[in-house]
């Protein structure tokens, strides 16, 4: 998980490994986790948008130049109609599997990572 917020990341950590049986690397910028990401390690990357630096639709596209198979989800609390330059065809050529607007039940979200994350 990759999110600047700091209370962000540590409490959606805290979510989805006590309610979701996930186990969950998190990084406060896109940087520290490029540095440490191993293809064919992790199932799943989950990415806010806005993040000083490199954003989320940059390290996807890094992410996913590194490992194709990898699993995306977008967590933001900006929803699409905020990204006057960011349209649907964008977010699907950046890779993203998924995109979820913050807030979020926790409930919800780790059903939507389970479904993302289970063999087809």
């Amino acid at each position: 998980m990759v999110d600047d917020e700091r209370d962000t990341n540590l409490t959606i950590k805290t979510a989805l490994e006590d309610g979701g049986d996930f186990k969950v690397d998190r990084f406060n910028n896109a940087e520290s986790a490029l540095m440490a990401f191993k293809p064919d390690h992790y199932d799943l990357a989950i990415l806010e948008v806005r993040m000083p630096g490199t954003n989320g639709f940059q390290l996807c596209r890094k992410l996913r130049e590194i490992d194709k198979k990898l699993k995306i989800c977008f967590l933001s609390a900006s929803d699409l109609t905020n990204f006057q330059e960011i349209d649907l065809d964008i977010i699907i050529e950046f890779g993203a599997d998924r995109f979820v607007v913050k807030p979020v039940k926790t409930a919800d979200l780790i059903n939507r990572l389970k479904v993302m994350i289970s063999p087809a």
